[in-house]
Order: structure tokens, then C-alpha cells, then sequence
């Protein structure tokens, strides 16, 4: 897989972290939590083989069971065009085989140590009746803190669900194979103990004990040759060390120990001083018969001897006196006996005996029949059901259950598994993105967003999504993209003064504003001269679409004399001097304030009163809202010898005012 490919929209590969015999596993960023995740994909040329693809689903149905520090979390399973991929946590470290490698000889204290988190690991697997099957170090990561994580549980074997190993395959690394799978037999908790002893050989000698110029001739050696001393290798390992080796490598089971939390606490021991003069441990031995001893025959044992020899021939003369006819009369009747027993063994093994149905959970339906073949039954009626747990094709029951005791030749019901429940999505447009977004994540589902504004949705609404509404989903697959309404662009209002009426009108269509009008002189005969001689809100207003502008007109004649009147009353009146000046005010936004939109976020509401020689202080002047810092102009109009006034309130409260304000703004 390229670098840069981005795994079910989410998942995006950075590189490859190694190859294996089943699967490849590469290091990715998952783009919604933010994080590096380790991807591992089954491998192209393998995704048509059902055996394959069955031991990687095992995996993560083993590792969706397991919860445990020193055991590889899973976060995510799925397939895409045909890929099945696991998603897991990222250990970044080394597998412990480089680790011994990197930093043999070791002090047997930290051997220990990481010896006891391998085995808490397995302790907890075996709690949950999984066996792994393939403990080695190329299995087992170790971080820079030296914490432990076992991993690749692809062959791991459920107990419930599975009893025999597949014959003749050997599965995994044939170096800490135990003695039982190499034979091919039985596979059972002591295997997986086998190999933890070989890779605590391993760790107090930096080598595998046998070596072979092929996996047949090492495996032979598991079961045929004993185990080599680590004191051979290193003196200086305390007996009681090499015991547990010993112990865990013992060939028959009955001497191996029975638990892992045996061994454990064993190794936990193995360095106390109360161990220093602790013997070599060796297996039990079976006794064998005693040899008995035979007395010297005496003079009256002849004697007895020589009489029963003169018996025997005694009766020998006799019995040659019987008479044919008997003779053919006990070999007729012995002949008849030996027939009637054959009859009835024969009759014994034809009539169908009791068995007991297997777990078939997990199993496809192929695996199935072949599973009840081997017990003389067969697969009757094939249902379907949806199952969280199970796969596609894989069986979620069966009827009568397991356990079940059955004669041969009966029917056994399998339930299939349809995979999870798919539901339509649905539409939520036009609702309320939060509301949405609770009631979606609740059910599983990964809920994202993107802005976008709008003059006609309010904040908060949805206006799209990027899951069509009648498309079919599995909740906790899912992941949705929804576009909110951020609310109307915010714009800052022009002078509209000298603006005919429908010059207004083109400006209020582009912005969204409801244009309201004053004094309209639309139907004089001078309609088409009217211009704005005021606006209301004021020229620099922060505004919204779907606000109102409201203008007054008065035609054009009538802003000519209006103009005249003012010169001649500017001139008649110029020994009055008044004076027009504007003053600048910042108001400060408050962000701890409780007011808030749909979306979450907050605005201040803000007031502003005036007092010049046109506006009264008890009239409001403005209103705005605002979301940060704002600046405003406050236009004064004074006669000479007067002073101005101003009052600003946000939300209730009086932030900012001023007295005698003159014309030069002080």
C-alpha cells in the first residue's frame, strides 16, 4: 500500500513498519482522533483464500475480547475493496528477538520483569479460554519503558470453539513449537507454556536450544532430545532459574506446570535466597514392577510334579476314548456361539450411538458440515440472522445447542450470521446540528462538521450532509460530514445619502436587508428624483442579512432648496457656530457573557445613547450585536458653547460614558 493512501476515509498510511507470512502492517494517522495507529492489511494474494481471511477475522474476534496493559489493543476492523484490515494501537518499540539481540547479556532481575508481563499477558488470554499458539519473540514489542505488548493472535485457538490442531500443519515458528504440536496432537494452555520456557531460554542464553537445517529436524528435536542446561551457557544462572526452564520445557504434560500462574509465581521466587541451594529439577519417573524372586524348588515340589505329570497322562488315555459324535457335538455348539456373539457386535456397531454437538459458533457453514460429518451428523435447516458479533458467514448458533447429547445421523440447524443491521440514515436537513449530533453518537456514529454561512438558515441548522438519507448503514461504521449554518455573512453598512430609491433597493436585494421607507415620494410626479436624505441603522453598522434598513426620501427639488435653506440659514445663522465633529469609541466584547447562539457561540448586545444638538440622551441612538472588540463613530453636531454626551450599555449594563464633549472632541 502507497504511502499517502487514506484507508476508509480515515486512516492515513505513513509507512510500512514490516512483512509478514499472512498479513502486512504499516503505520497510519487516523484523521478524526488524531493519533498514529498500526494498520495491519491481509495480504492481496491472500484475500481469495478462505483459510486466511478466517485466521485474520479470529484475531479480532481475540483481541475484541481481551483488555489487558501488556496485550496490543484493537481499535477498529473492517475491509475495503476486498482488504481486510485490523487497526491497533502503535507500540513504538522493538519486538523482543531485536531486543535480545540489541542488549544480551542482561541482568536476570530485568529478565524477570519482562518474563512476568509475557506471562500476566497470557494468564489473562488463557482466562478467556484462548490459547495462542505462536508465542515467540518476534511476537512480543517492547517500548522504550520496557513494558511488554503481545500481538498477532491470527492463530490463536478459542477452546470453546475448537479442540484439535490441524493435522499435519505445523503453525508458527517451529524454534518454540511444543512437543504436542509438533507431533501433531492435541493443543491445550501447557503448549503455549512449552514456548514461554524456550523464550526464557532464549532471553539467559541469547540462542534457541535446537538448531537444524530444517524446520522438520528442529521440531523432531522438541520431542526427542532433552533439554540443553542454560548452566552450560552460563554458570553463573542460579539453579533455581534453569528449574523453571526445566519445568515449562518438561516434554510430558503431566510434568510441565499446569498453569501459567504456576509458572509465575515459580519465576517470581527463582532469585531469593531461600532458593540459592535449590537442586536441579527433574521430571518424575514412573516406577517399574518390582522384580520378584523365586525360591529354590525342594524334594516335595517334585514329587507334586511328577504326579500331576502321570495325571496328565492318565487323562489323555481317556479322552481319546470319547466318542466322535461329542466331539462334532462341542465344536457345533462353539460355532454357533462364536456366531451369535459376531452377529450381535456386528448389529452393536451398525445401530447409531449418542454424540454431542459441538460448538459450531465461528465456524463458516462449510467448516460445519465438515465438523458434524466426522460425528455421524448432518447440517438441516440454514437460517439467518443479524449478528454485532459474528461475521458474515460465520455460524451464531445452532439448534439443538452445543452440548446437546444427539443420536447419530440426526440434524443439527445452523443460524448464520448477516453481519450487523444496516439502517437507513435518514434526513436532517434543516434540523439542529447538536441535536442531531447527540442523537447520532449515541448510536455509534462519528459526527463531523464544516461552516458555512447562510442568509437564510439560522445558526446551527444543518444545510447539508454527505450521507445521501436513503442509503443503508451500519451505526458504528459510520462516519458523517454535516454543513451547519454559521448564520449570515456579517456586513458593514455604506452611506447611503444622495442614493435614489432604487439604487437602495438593488443594495438591500444584494444583502439580504428588508428595505423600509420614510417619507416616499414614489408617487409624485418627481417619483424618479427621490433620493435618501437619512438611513437608519447608520453608514458603518455592523449588519446581517435579513435585517431592516430603513431609509426617508425626499426628491430632488427638495433637496435643493433643502440645500438653499440650509445655506441661507447657515449664513443668517453663522454667528451661531455650530460645529460637527465625529468621536471614535472601542467597546470591549465580553466573553464570559450568557449570551449565545444555536452554534454555540457568544455575542454581546450593546446599546448607545447621544446627546448633541439633534439626539437626546434618553433616546437610544444605535443597537448593536457584536462578537469581539468593536470600534464605533459617533457623529456630534454642537453650538459653539454647548457640550455633547454619550452612554454605552452592553447587555443591561453601562460599560462607557462621557460628559462635555466640545467640538474639538475633548
Amino acid at each position: 500500500m502507497k504511502t499517502g493512501y487514506i484507508l476508509s476515509g480515515r486512516y492515513k498510511i505513513k509507512n510500512t513498519l514490516g512483512e509478514g507470512g499472512m498479513a502486512n502492517v504499516y503505520l497510519a494517522y487516523d484523521l478524526i482522533l488524531k493519533r498514529e495507529v498500526a494498520v495491519k492489511l491481509l495480504r492481496l494474494d491472500l484475500r481469495d483464500d478462505p483459510g486466511a481471511v478466517r485466521r485474520f477475522k479470529r484475531e479480532a474476534i481475540s483481541l475484541t475480547e481481551l483488555a489487558h496493559p501488556n496485550i496490543v489493543s484493537i481499535y477498529d476492523v473492517g475491509e475495503e475493496n476486498g482488504m481486510q484490515y485490523l487497526v491497533m494501537e502503535y507500540v513504538q518499540g522493538m519486538d523482543l528477538k531485536s531486543y535480545i539481540a540489541k542488549n544480551f547479556p542482561f541482568n536476570y532481575e530485568q529478565i524477570i520483569s519482562i518474563m512476568e508481563q509475557i506471562l500476566s499477558a497470557v494468564a489473562e488470554a488463557h482466562a478467556h479460554d484462548i490459547i495462542h499458539r505462536d508465542l515467540k519473540p518476534q511476537n512480543i514489542l517492547i517500548d522504550s519503558n520496557n513494558q511488554v505488548k503481545i500481538t498477532d493472535f491470527g492463530i490463536a485457538l478459542v477452546t470453546s470453539e475448537y479442540s484439535l490442531t490441524q493435522t499435519n500443519t505445523l503453525m508458527g515458528s517451529v524454534h518454540y513449537l511444543s512437543p504436542e504440536q509438533a507431533r501433531g496432537s492435541t493443543v491445550t494452555k501447557q503448549s503455549d507454556i512449552y514456548s514461554l520456557g524456550i523464550i526464557l531460554f532464549e532471553m539467559l542464553t541469547g540462542r534457541v536450544p535446537y538448531q537444524g537445517e530444517t524446520a522438520v529436524s528442529i521440531a523432531l528435536k522438541h520431542f526427542q532430545n532433552e533439554m540443553p542446561s542454560v548452566r552450560d551457557f552460563d554458570e553463573q544462572i542460579p539453579q533455581a532459574l534453569e528449574n523453571v526452564v526445566l519445568h515449562a520445557t518438561a516434554k510430558l504434560l503431566t510434568d510441565r506446570y499446569a498453569s501459567v500462574t504456576e509458572m509465575a509465581n515459580d519465576l517470581g521466587t527463582a532469585l531469593s535466597l531461600a532458593r540459592s541451594n535449590e537442586k536441579k529439577w527433574l521430571p518424575e519417573k514412573s516406577n517399574d514392577e518390582e522384580t520378584k524372586i523365586l525360591t529354590p524348588l525342594r524334594e516335595k515340589d517334585l514329587k507334586k510334579d511328577q504326579k500331576a505329570a502321570e495325571d496328565t497322562s492318565r487323562n489323555k488315555k481317556e479322552k481319546k476314548k470319547w466318542s466322535r459324535r461329542k466331539k462334532w457335538l462341542v465344536f457345533g455348539i462353539s460355532f454357533l456361539i462364536v456366531i451369535l456373539l459376531t452377529t450381535v457386535t456386528a448389529i452393536g456397531l451398525m445401530l447409531p450411538r449418542n454424540v454431542e454437538i459441538p460448538d459450531l459458533r465461528g465456524m463458516t457453514e462449510v467448516e460445519a458440515k465438515s465438523t458434524l460429518k466426522d460425528l455421524k451428523l448432518k447440517v438441516g435447516s440454514v437460517k439467518q440472522r443479524y449478528s454485532s458479533k459474528y461475521y458474515y458467514g460465520q455460524i451464531v448458533a445452532s439448534r439443538p445447542k452445543e452440548g446437546t447429547s444427539v443420536r447419530q445421523n440426526s440434524k443439527v440447524n445452523i443460524i448464520l450470521s448477516k453481519g450487523q443491521e444496516k439502517f437507513k440514515f435518514g434526513d436532517y436537513k434543516g434540523q439542529s446540528y447538536t441535536t442531531v449530533k447527540n442523537k447520532l453518537e449515541a448510536k455509534g456514529v462519528t459526527v463531523l462538521n464544516e461552516k458555512k454561512h447562510s442568509n437564510t438558515a439560522a445558526k446551527g441548522e444543518i444545510l447539508g450532509q454527505s450521507i445521501s438519507k436513503n442509503r443503508k448503514v451500519i451505526w458504528n461504521d459510520t462516519t458523517v460530514t454535516f454543513t451547519v449554518s454559521s448564520g449570515a455573512k456579517e456586513m458593514i453598512l455604506r452611506d447611503l445619502t444622495g442614493y435614489t430609491r432604487k439604487s437602495v433597493q438593488d443594495y438591500a436585494d444584494e444583502l439580504g436587508l428588508i428595505l423600509k421607507v420614510k417619507n416616499d415620494a414614489a408617487n409624485s410626479s418627481s417619483s424618479n428624483s427621490s433620493l435618501t436624505v437619512s438611513q437608519y441603522p447608520a453608514a458603518g453598522t455592523s449588519i446581517q442579512s435579513g435585517q431592516i434598513l430603513e431609509i426617508t426620501l425626499a426628491n430632488e427639488a427638495q433637496n435643493s432648496s433643502t440645500k438653499d435653506s440650509s445655506s441661507q440659514s447657515s449664513s443668517a445663522s453663522s454667528n451661531s457656530k455650530s460645529n460637527s465633529f465625529d468621536v471614535n469609541v472601542a467597546i470591549p466584547f465580553d466573553g464570559t457573557t450568557q449570551q449565545s447562539n444555536p452554534d454555540g457561540s457568544k455575542t454581546n448586545k450593546i446599546e448607545i445613547y447621544l446627546q448633541d444638538k439633534d439626539h437626546r440622551l434618553s433616546d437610544v441612538y444605535e443597537t448593536q450585536t457584536i462578537t469581539k472588540d468593536t470600534n464605533v463613530t459617533l457623529p456630534f453636531t454642537l453650538d459653539n458653547g454647548t457640550g455633547g454626551k454619550y452612554k454605552i450599555v452592553r447587555d443591561g449594563t453601562v460599560i462607557a460614558e462621557r460628559d462635555n464633549i466640545t467640538h474639538n472632541g475633548n
